[in-house]
């Protein structure tokens, strides 16, 4: 989203000056003051891409704000239900790339360097795919991230940066609709009776 330079002076200044305290703490508080306003500014800055109208999708985009690389972090995705689907191994087959959600594909945005499952990423913007396994998963990083979802085909496959493995396991229950959360050192993939732990640092 494009924002003119009248708009950042703006949240500068009201970052900057405070609840009326003056200059003497515009002073003594001026770096600190600064950083805050970038941060802001950063976060603020940090938006999906969507393609076409989000009304009425029967996947709803999601939001998943967090930190990552000193930085703040966005996760973009469409959530899908089961809907009395099987899901693992059959609506999402095994072995075969799949968007890791529905619509476009689920994003990851980044406003400081960081590592995910072990890859090293500047900042930016990355989408993220998946290969399912019975056993194990493999999950591809791409600079490519302002398109559809699907296909995922050879050219799409062209520009990834980097892929790393991870192993599924149980939910304690299932879970309708597909959903990212933010643990400790991770970010947890859930979706009928199985989840997935992505490594964020190491």
């Amino acid at each position: 989203m494009k924002r003119s330079n009248a708009w950042y002076l703006a949240v500068f200044f009201v970052a900057g000056c405070g609840g009326g305290s003056g200059e003497a703490e515009m002073a003594e508080t001026g770096e600190a003051g600064d950083e805050m306003a970038s941060a802001e500014m950063v976060s603020a800055e940090l938006s999906c891409v969507v393609m076409g109208d989000v009304e009425g999708r029967q996947s709803p985009l999601q939001e998943l704000r967090f930190s990552a690389g000193g930085g703040e972090a966005l996760l973009c995705y469409g959530a899908p239900s089961a809907r009395e689907r099987v899901v693992m191994g059959e609506l999402v087959p095994f072995g075969e790339p799949w968007r890791v959600g529905a619509n476009e594909p689920t994003t990851l945005h980044l406003s400081a360097d960081a590592m995910v499952g072990g890859v090293a990423l500047a900042t930016g913007s990355y989408s993220l795919y998946a290969t399912p396994g019975e056993s194990e998963w493999e999950f591809h990083l791409n600079s490519n991230f302002e398109r559809w979802g699907i296909p995922i085909d050879a050219e799409v496959r062209s520009t990834e940066i980097g892929s790393f493995s991870a192993m599924p396991s149980a939910t304690a229950e299932m879970v309708e609709m597909m959903t990212f959360e933010h643990m400790d050192g991770a970010l947890r993939l859930s979706w009928e009776n199985t989840q997935v732990d992505i490594p964020l640092g190491m």
